[in-house]
């Protein structure tokens, strides 16, 4: 039996994304075997985020500073904004460089099981952005859900009235994926989309 403080320092643990009880114990186990090298430059680091993270007023990002690295850049081109549901698909967009534009966090997608209306995203801050001027595409770059398309589809009429262009991230078959493994919604999506050859 591990102590009390071991036990809920592993339950902590246990609630962050990808970890389960049995895996937050080998952190726990991890962190205790180098808590002399490890520990304080995990609590330090821990410390130093929880003191300087802030969130984007332009795109809700989060970031050290605001406006956030991405928007200040002045390589960025402001003319096309990529609209993702959460932090984590702009940081996963970025980190691939292939987009030079800046990004737009709506902060989750619609979802009438969860209750997750129009009002409860940031649709009013993108809109906002493109009325402003400047502004000649929006990508919209929903996850491949039904959620995530109803969201692209919601965004895409509201943006209709401004002249700019609107796209949205293609869907269908991985690089590297066997059609037997791939589900229907898939082959159905890579069907639709499919494109002369040549």
């Amino acid at each position: 039996m591990a102590s009390q403080e071991i036990e809920t320092l592993a339950s902590a643990l246990s609630r962050l994304p990808g970890l389960g009880p049995r895996s937050a114990r080998r952190v726990v186990l991890w962190l205790v075997k180098r808590r002399e090298s490890a520990l304080p430059a995990l609590i330090e680091a821990l410390a130093q985020v929880g003191e300087t993270l802030v969130e984007c007023e332009i795109c809700g990002n989060v970031d050290t500073s605001n406006p956030c690295g991405i928007c200040a850049d002045p390589r960025r081109d402001p003319k096309a904004i990529c609209v993702v549901e959460d932090v984590a698909d702009l940081w996963a967009l970025d980190r691939a460089k292939l987009f030079t534009g800046t990004y737009h966090v709506l902060g989750g997608r619609l979802s009438a099981l969860d209750g997750v209306r129009p009002e409860d995203l940031d649709v009013a801050g993108l809109l906002a952005r493109v009325e402003r001027g400047g502004v000649d595409e929006v990508v919209l770059a929903m996850n491949a859900t039904l959620e995530g398309q109803t969201t692209a589809h919601y965004l895409a009429e509201r943006l209709e009235s401004f002249s700019i262009r609107i796209t949205q991230l293609a869907h269908g078959l991985p690089v590297g994926g066997e059609l037997d493994y791939l589900d229907e919604g898939t082959l159905a999506q890579a069907l639709r989309a499919r494109r002369p050859v040549g």
